[in-house]
């Protein structure tokens, strides 16, 4: 059984821990447990009740109303509001909902549903990015088992797969190539999945090298194929020096862009040299796309 503060479900739900202290003892809308020093906790089906409450309420409806429906009603109103909704805030928490059940059929549901509103890009850039954040909220919180965490990125990876091979192969006579690789000992590939979705929806050409690849692989590849750029994701703080890596790609590619993202380097260090381009965001890489 997960185990949540009041501080988790205001991050994941978005409500203040003070609100929802008011909802608990005004409306007894959700009943904390205990520990035996009298703190409090809460679980899954807290977390639910509140992501529920969240959408309903910021749909339009009065708390006090909300606090009048059985489990039932709730969820049939749940359904009919979530129906219609345009809000990617709702659809995040019904799929947050969906991994917390391992609920294959409504998660994938809600991504199609999206995708055929909005398309595969902006259902990755607007629902999913956010989502996969919520999901590292619990993981670093430790409130998602390892299982739950799996799914979702299992399905999502299969999902980008599944729409890059979509892809038509439209000749580009300016069309660049790019390395993409995970550095080794790193295994989080849903970002660099979507890079490589993006350059070939762009009809830029791509040598996948994929997850925990050796230095000594990257170099090798790079030594016998004509490339323009390295595109390189790290999620997790590598046990070696990062930024020395980048350095020595930049030395052994000194003609070639070298893209990073890392989710711990807030800033690009200043001994990075000018073919080191840092990405904060999707949008950042995006941006460089339509540059080339």
């Amino acid at each position: 059984m997960a185990v949540y503060s009041i501080k988790d479900l205001e991050k994941l739900s978005g409500i203040k821990a003070h609100t929802i202290r008011i909802w608990e003892k005004r409306y007894n809308l959700i009943d904390p447990h205990r520990t035996n020093t009298n703190i409090r906790y809460y679980t899954d089906n807290e977390l639910k009740k509140i992501l529920n409450v969240a959408v309903l309420n910021r749909h339009g409806i009065k708390i006090s109303n909300i606090a009048r429906l059985n489990d039932l009603e709730l969820k049939e109103e749940i359904i009919r509001v979530t129906r219609t909704s345009q809000s990617h805030d709702t659809t995040v928490d019904s799929m947050v909902i969906a991994m917390i059940d391992l609920d294959e059929y409504k998660l994938e549901a809600i991504i199609d549903k999206s995708v055929s509103k909005a398309g595969f890009k902006s259902t990755v850039i607007e629902v999913l990015w956010p989502f996969l954040n919520k999901v590292g909220i619990l993981w670093q919180s430790g409130d998602v088992y390892p299982a739950q965490e799996h799914f979702v990125s299992n399905l999502i990876r299969q999902k980008i797969i599944s729409y890059t091979d979509q892809l038509t192969n439209t000749f580009n006579p300016h069309a660049k190539k790019f390395l993409l690789v995970l550095p080794e000992g790193e295994w989080h590939e849903i970002g660099l999945l979507f890079a490589q979705y993006l350059l070939k929806e762009a009809s830029h050409q791509v040598i996948y090298l994929g997850q925990s690849v050796p230095y000594s692989d990257v170099l090798s590849t790079g030594a016998s194929k004509e490339f323009d750029g390295v595109v390189i994701s790290s999620t997790t703080q590598p046990e070696f020096d990062f930024i020395q890596y980048l350095k020595d790609l930049s030395g052994a590619f000194p003609d070639k862009k070298i893209l990073y993202f890392s989710s711990f380097l807030d800033s690009k260090p200043a001994e990075l040299s000018e073919n080191h381009i840092q990405l904060q965001n999707i949008q950042d890489f995006i941006r460089f796309i339509a540059d080339l």
